[in-house]
């Protein structure tokens, strides 16, 4: 079972409808009860349900934040078309976000991404360009610099990865949240790693609130894994977003831990989220059990609707 934690303050209160980008944050906080039973009273696991925004993810936040950015300085004409590699959430908020704006979007993303996503994408009238799946990403933003650099004129190119709205918006956003929301009692905050603005942002938040919070920064056990949107940072492109001794400590995961937990979250806590927030929710209940007291906090990246194509499901 998992009880919600609303905000204190009247942003708890139900707002009047208006634009689709006020529907984005201010996400509820749970505590994850009964994943936690083994955990002495004096310790406890929340995650952040990011996967209840208005494009399904925690990736609204720094696509709002990039979009608006480059709208308000000028670097984004709208005569021009928003492009961007993806692993699929980000573009997925970046084409709703642009189709609620009127605005063009195209999205490199690597040919494996889930069937789901790309349906998505799809809907919202996003332009595609699937690239090598062994490639990643990685490859997904090599064919967006070379589009970019045939028509610079065409583009307006955020680059999610070197972009510092993206953790900007999870500084003001996310974090200022996460401190509302447990009246500043966080002591340890734990997230996966892909273009590393919600472990950066929300990270600097808690540490200029209190410098004794732990970041735990989470990725992939091994360059070859199964968590959409998780960097191997050994093996990757390295965001220049990320700066690593900003970590207190760092972990890794297996795919098989983090789709087992995305099992156990949905049979057990009725939360039907996507295999990077199993493997957050693994990561954090073991942080949680190295504590005699603390408050850990994690993040819902995705709604696991995303990936119901994938055999895992029915996997024991």
């Amino acid at each position: 079972m998992s009880t919600a934690v609303s905000p204190a303050s009247s942003s708890a209160v139900a707002r009047p409808a208006s634009d689709l980008v006020d529907a984005i944050g201010q996400t509820p906080l749970l505590r994850l009860d009964s994943l936690a039973t083994d955990l002495p009273g004096t310790v406890s696991v929340y995650a952040k349900a990011e996967h209840l925004n208005p494009g399904g993810s925690v990736k609204d936040r720094p696509a709002l934040r990039m979009i608006e950015a480059g709208l308000d300085s000028g670097a984004f004409r709208r005569d021009q078309t928003l492009i961007d590699a993806t692993s699929g959430n980000t573009g997925i908020a970046y084409a709703m976000i642009g189709a609620a704006k009127g605005l063009d979007v195209t999205l490199a993303l690597p040919k494996n991404a889930s069937e789901e996503r790309k349906k998505v994408l799809r809907a919202y009238g996003a332009e595609l360009i699937l690239t090598d799946p062994m490639t990643g990403t990685d490859g997904a933003q090599e064919r967006v610099k070379e589009l970019v650099a045939a028509e610079p004129d065409r583009y307006f190119y955020p680059d999610q990865y070197n972009n510092d709205a993206n953790w900007q918006a999870h500084y003001d956003g996310t974090g200022a949240e996460i401190l509302e929301q447990t009246e500043g009692q966080v002591t340890h905050f734990v997230a996966g790693l892909g273009t590393t603005g919600t472990f950066m942002g929300v990270t600097r938040r808690l540490k200029a609130h209190d410098p004794s919070i732990q970041g735990i920064a989470l990725q992939p056990e091994t360059a070859m894994h199964g968590l959409e949107g998780l960097k191997h940072m050994e093996t990757a492109i390295v965001p220049g977003l990320y700066d690593a001794d900003l970590a207190d400590a760092h972990r890794t995961c297996t795919t098989e831990t983090a789709v087992a937990m995305t099992r156990r979250l949905a049979r057990s806590e009725g939360l039907l989220v996507g295999p990077s927030a199993g493997a957050n929710v693994a990561t954090a209940l073991d942080v949680a059990r190295s504590l005699e007291a603390g408050v850990v906090v994690t993040i819902l990246c995705d709604t696991g609707t995303r990936y119901l194509s994938d055999d895992f499901w029915t996997e024991e």
